[in-house]
């Protein structure tokens, strides 16, 4: 591993090599890198675990010897860190360096710690582009990949290219910083509710003497079938049309009930298919009977009374 001590103006390098700072070199951030190296930068990276940074430094990486040498190697700096709490712990060691940097926010959080990591970022002088990356640290560097970004567009469009090497598609929702964050965690919010129902079949099917290869084959049919659905439903929902004329909660939740027993016989954790089906019955209670069970969106766009 080799360190160097940068001096400059933070803008780059010196050469004619586009120039970027990475920081965090997890999966994530260890793909960024790559995929940067790939692509002709000249890349300055830090990691609190320095070790991390060894295969990278092979490769052609430079390894600053802390985050403020990171910092003030270049004016684009790429944040890959656990969460925002990580964020103010790495980059609170040298505030007095970040004036002038546009930083890359890809760390995970909710849109509004988003929002106030913008803030504390241009509080120190720096602009905070917030990243939403959509895909797995494999699917980095790939044409067909995207990142949802907020934030200034002006910064967003000056590195543009640089943010397409990270996934092909850059796609900028808003100045408002908390945007993509938003995007992401409705992206997460989808996926792991929809894995854990997948891992519920597996549980069921088990249960009943079959594998996960056994069941693949339909479980991937149901969720192609997925896709017309959310069309078919989100131009009633957002029109506010909760009409029983396709389908009815009455019956849904006769449905969800039945999934509920079917685990429940087989001896097998019923937790989510029991708060699958306390949902449906608060829509029951709430007069939905009759409507489309679309209707259960209005029970789950506020949260519950307290008991």
């Amino acid at each position: 591993m080799r360190s160097s001590t940068i001096t400059g103006t933070g803008t780059g390098t010196g050469t004619n090599r586009p120039s970027v700072t990475v920081i965090g070199l997890g999966p994530m951030g260890q793909a960024m890198v790559g995929a940067f190296l790939d692509g002709g930068y000249e890349v300055t990276v830090w990691n609190r675990t320095a070790s991390r940074a060894d295969a990278l430094a092979a490769r052609g990486a430079t390894v600053a010897a802390d985050v403020r040498e990171a910092l003030a190697a270049n004016e684009l700096v790429v944040l890959s860190l656990t969460d925002y709490d990580a964020v103010y712990a790495t980059l609170g060691t040298a505030e007095d360096a970040l004036s002038g940097r546009v930083l890359v926010n890809l760390s995970s959080d909710t849109p509004e710690k988003a929002r106030a990591a913008a803030r504390w970022a241009a509080e120190r002088g720096a602009v905070q582009l917030t990243g939403g990356v959509t895909v797995p640290p494999s699917g980095i560097g790939q044409a067909e990949s995207s990142t949802f970004y907020s934030g200034p567009l002006d910064a967003f469009e000056k590195h543009r290219p640089a943010l397409e090497v990270i996934t092909g598609r850059a796609d900028h929702r808003g100045e408002d910083p908390g945007l993509a964050a938003l995007m992401y965690q409705i992206g997460m919010t989808m996926f792991w509710t929809s894995m854990l129902s997948y891992w519920q079949a597996i549980a069921l099917a088990d249960a009943n003497g079959l594998k996960a290869a056994d069941i693949l084959p339909h479980a991937v049919e149901t969720a192609h079938s997925l896709p017309g659905f959310l069309s078919f439903y989100a131009e009633r929902i957002d029109g506010a049309r909760h009409t029983g004329d396709v389908d009815r909660l009455a019956m849904g939740t006769a449905s969800v009930e039945h999934v509920l027993h079917t685990h429940a016989d087989a001896g097998v954790d019923t937790t989510l298919p029991a708060a699958v089906v306390e949902l449906f019955r608060r829509g029951m209670d709430d007069g939905y009977a009759a409507d489309s069970f679309s209707s259960l969106v209005e029970l789950m766009k506020k949260a519950p009374a307290s008991v």
